[in-house]
C-alpha cells in the first residue's frame, strides 16, 4: 500500500484485513475509560464503515481472547500503559494507533499523522525494531515460528507472510 502524501508509510495490509485476520484479542474497540481525562469511549467502530461486516468478536470483546489473534498468542500492553506512555492522542483517536490507521486509510488527515507514521516506521517499517528483530531471528533459526513478533507486526499493519 502506498499513500501518495506519505510515501514512506507502507503497511502491507489494510486495517480491515487486520481485524479479519484477528488482532488485539478482539478487544480493540471495547468500551474504555481514559485514565487521563476520565472520559468514556464506546462504539467508535461504528463510525468506520468497513468494520460493519467484521465479526463483533474480533472488535469489541471485553476480555482478551488470544484465540481470536491470527497467531493464537497474546501480545501488547494495556490501554492504561498506552496512555501513560503518551501514545494516545484523545483529540483525534482515543483508542490509539489502530483507530488512527483506520481513519487515515479512509482519507482523513490530521496534525497527528506524522507522529503516528513515525511510530509505525520505528516499529514495523523497513528498519523498525520489531521487523528487524523478527528478520534477524528467522535468519538465525528458520525452524521457529516467532508468532509473538509476527502478531505484533500484524497489529501494526504488516503481515509477515506477505514479505
Amino acid at each position: 500500500m502506498i499513500f501518495k502524501d506519505f510515501p514512506d508509510f507502507q503497511p502491507n495490509i489494510s486495517p480491515k484485513q487486520m481485524f479479519m485476520y484477528g488482532i488485539v484479542g478482539g478487544t480493540y474497540f471495547r468500551k474504555i475509560t481514559s485514565p487521563t481525562t476520565n472520559k468514556t469511549y464506546q462504539n467508535h467502530y461504528k463510525k468506520i464503515k468497513f468494520l460493519n461486516n467484521i465479526n463483533k468478536n474480533n472488535i469489541i470483546n471485553n476480555i482478551y481472547n488470544k484465540n481470536i489473534n491470527y497467531y493464537k498468542c497474546k501480545v501488547g500492553s494495556s490501554y492504561e500503559y498506552w496512555c501513560m506512555k503518551n501514545w494516545i492522542n484523545e483529540k483525534y483517536d482515543p483508542y490509539g494507533w489502530i483507530e488512527w490507521y483506520c481513519n487515515f486509510y479512509l482519507g482523513r488527515r490530521t496534525p497527528d499523522d506524522k507522529r503516528q507514521i513515525n511510530r509505525w516506521k520505528a516499529i514495523a517499517g523497513i528498519n523498525g525494531r520489531f521487523r528487524k528483530m523478527l528478520e534477524n531471528k528467522i535468519k538465525k533459526d528458520k525452524t521457529k515460528k516467532y508468532n509473538k513478533l509476527k502478531q505484533t507486526l500484524l497489529q501494526w499493519g504488516v503481515f509477515y507472510e506477505f514479505l
